[in-house]
């Protein structure tokens, strides 16, 4: 999905100048021109977009689960599948080889066609992911390679026509209201147009050289085949002039803002992406929108994605008399974080934040990798419940994908992760739940060497592991939340916070959830000390209910 690294300050790297001449190719667009629009109190620009505030709802959710899954999934080969078959002698270059055949006759469409989905089951699988805890659910609308996963009238490339041929935003759409939960998508197709540029190319050794990849052909090639009467451009977009250094498989990284020597895109690609966008939103209704990109999609190239995030607003609160919807985006300045729910991908921040925030994280690959499964390689239900602990006490709220199959189901090895998560959940979700950070998010060794984030994330895992030393802290009204995130073996927990004379009430009373009696505990200078039960009532994570603290 993403592995991306972006050069700092290339948000700003764009001049007035370039931007006018963009205006001038009509890529920047006059709100009151726009069809599509629907009346309200936000504008597509930053200034009207910072009255945003964050709904109650999703401050107090806290845990949501993604199915990041796409027909990139189908080979089973891991994330960027669409595009790494398209770099010579690449791992999924050579895979696709052997299975598929060459990319100048087996194309990604054709991975497409050969998706069916035949065991998805997303009634069974939201339960599962309500059962685990999640209060919302996520699905991925479309990826990078620009395949639509619902029954969409801008893109003849989607789901309900080719593949499938089911409307599968439909299907988790209505799964997610069935459970109750708040539904969302993620939406990634606005860097196709250079993101798939590896299609154009052509091997330069072997017996195949010179002979051009399918990233080029048209509808009359199609003449007799099975793809008869579709057009690949609509699909690949690559009808344009490689970006600068296109040939360079690390450039797509450094051009991810739409700088750096990428070709702009066109304004039939903008404007049909903003339309796939207000349908998604007029017929599926989601309450939240995550998009793959640096602040908004096609920002500052056009303003589409701002236009976007004014219809969902506006339309969020003309369906529901108040404002409802979330947007999740990447990388934001100071004032794009008032304007929508910063994200950080694979990592967390390192204090609490003033502002609602979310990390995406997944315990295997984004798309469906099948090494992973072989070698044992999930993360654990530990790590995912650490996690989000340690969000919670800053602030945010975790958004964990669990890769789906090609065919739509999940493993038996990651479902044994979401019920170990389930069963962590219905002992403790007290502390997750509708709580607000205390004034410090935690205590530890782990805190003291925290690895500090860089582009959108990535600090996932690079600090030391927690052990029973690390506590994070939560509130609920009067009560405070202390989760340890190991079992002592000496039976005392010590909250070094809680020591006489800081800015504490008087303890009144400890219990460990889960447990059914009262703790016993001894305030000191060193710190509270809580003597344990003989058993613990859960495992990976402890937390307990103090009363008194907050003043």
């Amino acid at each position: 999905m993403k592995r991306r690294i972006l050069i700092k300050g290339a948000l700003t790297g764009f001049s007035s100048l370039y931007l006018s001449r963009l205006a001038g190719q009509g890529l920047l667009r006059p709100y009151d021109n726009v069809a599509g629009s629907v009346s309200g109190p936000f504008k597509p620009n930053w200034d009207s977009l910072t009255q945003y505030q964050v709904p109650e709802w999703f401050r107090d959710a806290k845990f949501g689960l993604w199915a990041h899954w796409s027909p990139q999934c189908q080979p089973e080969r891991g994330d960027w599948y669409a595009r790494g078959m398209y770099q010579e002698g690449s791992d999924q270059y050579k895979y696709h080889c052997q299975k598929y055949g060459h990319p100048s006759k087996f194309g990604f469409k054709d991975v497409i066609n050969d998706w069916k989905a035949e065991n998805w089951n997303p009634e069974e699988l939201v339960a599962l992911y309500k059962k685990a805890g999640a209060k919302y659910f996520v699905a991925l609308a479309n990826h990078h390679d620009n395949f639509d996963l619902f029954d969409s009238k801008y893109q003849s490339w989607n789901a309900t026509k080719i593949g499938p041929k089911k409307d599968l935003i439909g299907g988790w759409a209505k799964a997610a209201k069935h459970q109750g939960l708040a539904f969302g998508v993620s939406v990634h197709a606005a860097h196709t147009w250079s993101w798939m540029e590896t299609a154009q190319r052509a091997d330069k050794n072997g017996s195949l050289a010179g002979i051009p990849y399918d990233g080029k052909i048209t509808k009359a090639d199609g003449n007799g085949k099975w793809w008869d009467d579709y057009d690949p451009q609509e699909l690949y977009a690559q009808n344009h002039p490689l970006s600068e250094n296109s040939l360079d498989n690390g450039m797509i990284h450094k051009q991810w803002n739409w700088g750096n020597g990428v070709t702009p895109p066109s304004k039939a690609y903008c404007e049909k992406f903003y339309n796939r966008m207000v349908q998604l939103i007029d017929q599926y209704e989601p309450e939240l929108m995550y998009f793959d990109d640096t602040a908004l999609p096609l920002w500052p190239v056009s303003d589409a994605g701002l236009r976007v995030a004014a219809y969902l607003y506006n339309s969020s609160i003309k369906k529901h008399g108040k404002l409802r919807a979330v947007i999740n985006g990447k990388i934001l300045d100071e004032q794009q974080r008032k304007t929508m729910v910063w994200d950080i991908e694979r990592g967390q921040s390192n204090q609490i934040e003033t502002l609602p925030w979310q990390t995406d994280t997944c315990i295997g690959d984004w798309h469906y990798d099948r090494r992973i499964y072989d070698n044992n390689n999930y993360k654990t239900a530990k790590t995912v419940i650490h996690t989000l602990i340690d969000v919670v006490s800053k602030n945010g709220n975790l958004l964990l994908n669990i890769p789906v199959r090609g065919d739509g189901s999940i493993d038996e090895k990651e479902r044994a992760v979401v019920e170990d998560i389930a069963a962590w959940m219905h002992i403790n979700s007290e502390g997750i739940y509708s709580t607000r950070p205390w004034t410090t998010f935690g205590e530890g060794p782990a805190s003291e060497s925290a690895a500090p984030l860089s582009a959108q994330g990535f600090n996932e895992g690079k600090g030391k592991p927690f052990t029973s030393a690390d506590i994070r802290f939560t509130t609920k009204g009067k009560t405070l939340y202390a989760f340890i995130l190991g079992w002592p073996t000496n039976k005392t927990a010590l909250i070094k916070k809680l020591a006489t004379g800081a800015a504490v009430g008087k303890i009144e009373a400890i219990s460990l959830l889960g447990h059914q009696t009262k703790l016993n505990f001894q305030q000191t200078a060193e710190g509270i000390k809580i003597q344990l039960p003989d058993e613990a009532p859960c495992k990976d994570a402890y937390v307990f209910r103090i009363e008194g603290a907050i003043i």
